[in-house]
């Protein structure tokens, strides 16, 4: 049996060329995206000035991320005077060694942790576990993840490439229960088994979809319910953001929770919405004794200073980019190789992970531009993919025979009749390069693509008959 190969963003192309040709994984992935796409088109039409929201949010996200200093500095005063504790991370390893200080020093036999993309971008529960601390994932898609070894494929639904019937080999694998692939009886046995961690966990944590800045509130939405447990029973909360999570009201929140529910899952609003300020209070018989709050920046300072990659950081990790992807409707989340996939994915994990091992994946898109037609907060994500193209390709990343093709392609252009020419040329050579399926093998990137035939006439000519005939 060949060793699979691992899910890194230098591995694209090895990546794709195991999925590609999967139709098992393309059915599954299009069809939870073709229900979330449906359910999302009915619940907009609530609005009529759908559009109006959607510009609204981006004018308060470019609000907060041209003033991100003075809100963060309100939000960690706000915090404090709720009685929580706010840590700074330059880093992902300086939030993991933050994390991992306050689990040994309070943690007992297990910690649980609900659903984070942020902790899942620093390698969290990894690295908890290495250190030797049992760490469960308790949101069921998560769950299911981690059983199999394996990271999300989706922002909002880590599982979405598995069958039920996959998932129900995996229990049976994995628990030692009986076979079933009936999504109740699944969901009933992850629930029995997750309630003796949630008892048993001293300390739990979570991600944050939005921070308050006025009150220092932790916004987290969920559909499970696990959240509220690894939250609230646990003496100790940790709570994990990006330093972008900010916005600056209650008010604004409102119209964020309006733009994520229906944008992510088709929902007017997902099923359970936590507010969590500070620890309890003494007459309060339920929630944490300690908050910790630990704001990470892992490169977020770079892309707030840098036009290109600015808006980036409007992102509320809803997901529909992705799911209206036809890059990642083929290969899905895995194919990537990172925790963020997809076309959000393709323009921030360059900053995460480093240029070099992510240079891969801005070519990954058809820049047909539906991710930034269906994006929130109208971030103009082909077009950033397109500026990292072209950041990659003058810092010489490129192969050099692709190099040499372009310049003579250039040369070429810049000359009418030189142009002229070579169209001439290669539709006379056309034959030559047909590959098995019709299309046109060029010997550059005959790896990675085809193209198609040259047409019999070029545009000049078929305008210069149209002229004849008029």
């Amino acid at each position: 049996m060949s060793t699979p190969t691992p899910i890194v963003p230098e591995h694209f192309k090895q990546l794709v060329g195991e999925r590609i040709h999967d139709d098992a994984l393309r059915g599954n992935i299009r069809r939870a995206t073709r229900t979330s796409l449906e359910k999302r088109l009915a619940v907009i039409s609530d609005y009529d000035d759908w559009e109006e929201l959607r510009s609204l949010g981006y004018d308060i996200k470019r609000h907060v991320i041209d003033h991100l200093p003075y809100y963060l500095k309100k939000f960690e005063h706000a915090a404090a005077a709720a009685g929580a504790v706010v840590h700074f991370a330059t880093d992902a390893a300086e939030a993991r060694e933050i994390v991992h200080g306050l689990a040994v020093q309070r943690g007992g036999p297990v910690i649980v942790k609900s659903k984070s993309m942020t902790t899942e971008e620093i390698g969290l529960t990894h690295a908890l576990e290495d250190a030797g601390i049992r760490t469960v994932e308790t949101d069921l898609g998560e769950y299911i993840v981690q059983l199999a070894k394996e990271p999300p494929s989706h922002i909002t639904a880590p599982a979405l490439h598995k069958s039920r019937a996959e998932i129900g080999r995996l229990f049976a694998d994995m628990l030692g229960i009986a076979y079933t692939d009936d999504p109740e009886e699944l969901t009933a046995i992850a629930r029995r088994l997750l309630r003796e961690d949630f008892l048993a966990a001293d300390v739990g944590i979570s991600g944050v979809n939005f921070a308050i800045a006025e009150s220092g509130t932790l916004c987290i939405v969920e559909n499970e319910g696990n959240v509220r447990l690894s939250t609230g029973l646990p003496k100790t909360h940790i709570a994990v953001m990006g330093m972008e999570k900010l916005l600056p009201d209650m008010e604004s929140l409102g119209l964020f929770l309006n733009l994520l529910g229906r944008s992510a899952t088709g929902q007017r609003l997902t099923c359970y919405t936590s507010l969590i300020t500070g620890p309890r209070r003494p007459n309060e018989r339920d929630g944490p004794d300690e908050v910790h709050i630990v704001i990470l920046d892992n490169g977020r300072s770079r892309m707030m200073r840098d036009p290109h990659l600015r808006e980036a950081l409007f992102c509320i990790r809803c997901g529909a980019c992705m799911n209206v992807c036809p890059v990642y409707q083929s290969i899905g989340g895995h194919g990537y190789g990172s925790v963020y996939s997809g076309p959000i994915g393709s323009i921030i994990t360059p900053v995460f992970y480093g240029e070099k091992r992510s240079r891969a994946l801005p070519f990954a898109s058809s820049l047909c531009g539906a991710c930034a037609e269906i994006c929130p907060v109208k971030i103009d994500i082909h077009h950033h993919l397109l500026w990292w193209r072209k950041s990659m390709v003058g810092s010489g990343d490129a192969p050099r025979s692709e190099r040499l093709m372009m310049r003579i392609f250039l040369a070429i252009s810049r000359r009418p009749a030189l142009f002229d020419l070579a169209g001439r040329i290669a539709r006379l050579f056309t034959p030559l390069l047909r590959d098995g399926d019709g299309g046109i093998s060029v010997p550059v990137w005959r790896g990675s693509r085809s193209f198609p035939a040259p047409p019999k006439k070029s545009f000049k000519q078929l305008w210069r008959h149209h002229e004849q005939r008029s």
